[in-house]
């Protein structure tokens, strides 16, 4: 692969792209092939065959695109037909995760393998109803499994039946026809779902965040205007209501407040002195009286 001295094979994406391509360029299964492209390492290209009959896709071989994440394997490889199948739109992305609406969900320990084993399972799944899916007759799927064996992809300058027989060559060579690993299965919590349907998705579903948001900062005086105001309406479409007596009986109901005795105001001046206490105005006119005194005592004497 001359592609390998170009990138840092310390980088864990790289070392587990690099690892994985070496088990698939060692894999036994006659059923798939995928390998990286020369000039890409994050660019595959997958050669699969369909599910065994009764199945309408026995006996065609499909070919494909496989792009990586930069920070695969936490994010789901994408997938995507470049041969007719009569189920998968072509060149549509496919991503893979548990519940085939978060990739999120991708689990890292899954690989090529598993994807490449889950789409060739996923191939006789009803399509119906399906965005992306394609319906139409067997017989349909049928020509179109039987045409598939001489699509020639442009990238690989092989056709599909080609590069299918030289993995079985390889397989015969390495001593292991007719072996095939266990691992080969697909884990029961893996789905598939089209990438722009994903991206759909999670905009429906921030759009759906923000406007619970927004609701939730309404004030409450808005909420309640509505209710006071229908309550307040309430009495008028109901049967007419006793009349309530008039103000102004209630006002010649209350008291007059108490006039004045004649003998506060005095005590109202005194107290408008600013709270000047009674024995500082007699010690006052004291002083006052010894001057005069004096004054009067001097001008005797002269």
């Amino acid at each position: 692969m001359s592609t390998t001295g170009q990138f840092n094979k310390k980088n864990p994406t790289i070392k587990r792209i690099l690892k994985e391509a070496s088990e698939l360029a060692n894999s036994t299964s006659p059923d798939y092939h995928a390998e990286p492209l020369e000039s890409n390492l994050f660019e595959w290209h997958f050669t699969l065959r369909g599910p065994p009959a009764p199945s309408p896709y026995a006996g065609g071989i499909y070919h494909g695109r496989i792009v990586l994440p930069p920070t695969y394997p936490l994010r789901p490889p994408m997938f995507r037909f470049t041969t007719p199948t009569g189920r998968f739109e072509v060149n549509r992305e496919i991503c893979l995760s548990i519940s085939g609406h978060h990739e999120e969900t991708w689990m890292p320990a899954w690989g090529i393998r598993t994807a490449l084993v889950a789409i060739r399972s996923f191939m006789d799944t009803d399509a119906k109803g399906q965005v992306g899916g394609i319906d139409c007759e067997d017989s349909a799927r049928r020509k179109m499994a039987e045409q598939s064996k001489d699509v020639r992809c442009a990238t690989c300058g092989k056709t599909n039946a080609d590069i299918m027989r030289e993995k079985e060559e390889t397989i015969k060579a390495m001593g292991q026809e007719g072996k095939q690993k266990d691992d080969d299965e697909v884990p029961d919590e893996l789905r598939f779902a089209y990438k722009d349907e994903l991206a759909k998705k999670v905009e429906e579903k921030a759009t759906a965040n923000e406007n619970a948001q927004q609701s939730a900062q309404t004030p409450t005086s808005e909420q309640q205007s509505p209710v006071s105001g229908s309550r307040s309406a309430e009495p008028a479409a109901d049967s007419p209501i006793a009349p309530q007596p008039p103000q102004a009986t209630t006002e010649r109901l209350i008291p007059p407040p108490p006039l004045p005795r004649p003998g506060v105001f005095p005590e109202r001046r005194r107290r408008g002195n600013d709270g000047v206490p009674e024995w500082l105005d007699k010690a006052i006119w004291a002083v006052f009286m010894a001057l005069a005194l004096m004054i009067l005592k001097r001008w005797i004497a002269f």
